[in-house]
């Protein structure tokens, strides 16, 4: 078995079987590392004593029959997750030298379940970006093609998971940041139901959006990872107080009887023909594997991308006002007073784009136009969920592209905002909602991967999973892989 892209339920068979350790596992993707990160730029850290540390203890676990699906599993994590005493940086210069002084929840539970840690992986400045080239620590290149982005914002994750570096990933998806780059790199990308997974010791952007999730390389190993990353979590007001089902029980039940909508919306002016054939290719193989294509209306979701960017902004610029170079951070040399210090750590620790959305969120909050921007967007954002209930009355899932079009060259649209915040267009209806989604490999446009998007009803990840298992069951797109990991 080849090692490099084997799943983790592969993998736990091997650890289980003592045909390799979990020390050699470690060390071996620690190696690869190494050897290719160099031309990715997937990690902002790497953690080579902690990993061989914690797959020591998995292999005494795995010794003693204790184990879980996860023991011994080498897993890399977005630098926006903090973790005790490893630097965390969410990708800006602010929080460059940032030591965590404690372990957020998503991945104290990862590792509880015997994950090992490899590293944290690069990310566009503090989750705001769709192509990962506003990180401080320079852009990721994209394993299928390293001139191209791997998507944003959780690009180091996708693209370290693409390049072999790693078992699984982890992420966080605001506007699309999981969806996105795992259509982008030929993953599987999962965005949970909001509040599905603690948000405690994972780094703000917007908070009423924000929702961590996984990448791995089948729908399979996101049930496995989602049962040991959900859960109530006190510390978290935003955490839903539910049992966690058994995710990975109904992955078998075939779809015959299933209702499967389609949006119109979803295939107009901006997607490339080549993504809307194999889309559409992909509902077809829905069809035949026996579920019903049903049309439906999402009449407002053309206003998703509009209110999206009044919403985040404005929850980003109260979010990030925390960084004053008083605390902790970055602090500017030798300031005149505390309002040149104020001034000057910010504006020499963020970035342009982050730069860029806190003055639009300030503005949308601001005297005279809360009402006429914050409010409305709110509005809009609850007409957007209410489509969705009225459709999952209807519908058992929503299916349609993840991207409107495949990796773009890096520096493509740095200039262009607009033509950046488009990549996300398919993606915010659904955070905005807040409801679970993922993306799924379905093809190749020349030579570059596509998502298919499946979005499911509120706490239904199962069903999610389910449709997307079966259909990796009939088809190989999951499989293929970038030709530098052929080589």
């Amino acid at each position: 078995m080849n090692l490099n892209n084997a799943t983790i339920t592969e993998l736990h068979k091997l650890l289980t079987d003592k045909a390799i350790s979990a020390t050699e596992l470690t060390q071996h993707f620690l190696s690869r590392i190494a050897e290719s990160d160099s031309e990715i730029n997937s990690f902002i850290t790497i953690t080579p004593e902690v990993a061989i540390a914690e797959a020591k203890a998995a292999d005494l676990v795995l010794a003693k029959g204790q184990h879980t699906m996860l023991t011994g599993i080498p897993m890399a994590h977005k630098d926006i997750f903090c973790i005790e005493d490893i630097r965390t940086t969410a990708g800006s210069k602010i929080l460059a030298d940032f030591i965590a002084p404690y372990t957020s929840t998503c991945i104290e539970k990862l590792r509880h379940a015997g994950t090992v840690t490899l590293g944290k992986t690069n990310m566009d400045e503090f989750a705001m970006g769709s192509s990962n080239e506003s990180s401080y620590f320079g852009p990721v290149h994209n394993p299928w093609d390293k001139t191209k982005v791997p998507g944003g914002s959780s690009g180091g994750s996708a693209a370290s998971l693409a390049a072999c570096l790693c078992v699984a990933s982890t992420g966080t998806d605001t506007g699309g940041s999981i969806r996105q780059p795992a259509s982008m790199c030929g993953l599987t990308g999962l965005k949970p139901t909001y509040g599905r997974i603690s948000r405690w010791g994972m780094i703000a952007f917007a908070s009423s959006l924000d929702q961590a999730g996984c990448f791995t390389r089948t729908a399979e190993d996101a049930a496995i990872l989602l049962e040991h990353m959900a859960g109530h979590d006190s510390k978290d007001s935003t955490s839903l107080n539910l049992a966690v089902p058994e995710f990975t029980a109904a992955l078998s039940e075939p779809l015959a009887g299933l209702k499967v909508g389609i949006c119109s919306d979803y295939f107009k002016e901006g997607l490339e023909p080549e993504v809307e054939n194999l889309v559409m290719d992909g509902i077809k193989e829905l069809a035949k594997m026996g579920a019903e294509v049903v049309e439906i209306e999402l009449p407002h979701t053309k206003f998703s991308l509009s209110a999206y960017y009044v919403i985040a902004p404005a929850e980003c610029s109260a979010n990030l006002s925390r960084y004053d170079g008083v605390r902790y951070g970055y602090r500017c040399k030798d300031p005149e007073n505390l309002e040149d210090l104020y001034k000057r750590s910010r504006s020499e620790g963020f970035g342009s784009e982050v730069k860029k959305r806190i003055m639009v969120g300030a503005f949308a909050l601001s005297a005279g136009y809360y009402d006429a921007y914050y409010r409305k967007a709110q509005q809009l954002r609850r007409l957007i969920k209410n489509d969705f209930v009225s459709a999952f009355e209807q519908v058992d899932v929503i299916v349609g592209p993840t991207a409107p079009g495949t990796a773009f060259p890096l520096g493509a649209k740095t200039n262009d905002p607009v033509s950046m915040y488009l990549q996300d267009i398919y993606t915010i209806a659904a955070s905005l909602a807040g409801v679970p989604a993922i993306s799924i490999p379905v093809g190749l446009s020349k030579g570059m991967p596509v998502g298919l998007q499946l979005i499911g009803n509120y706490l239904e990840e199962a069903k999610l999973l389910r449709v997307a298992h079966q259909f990796q069951q009939q088809t190989n797109w999951h499989l293929q892989q970038p030709q530098s990991n052929l080589l």
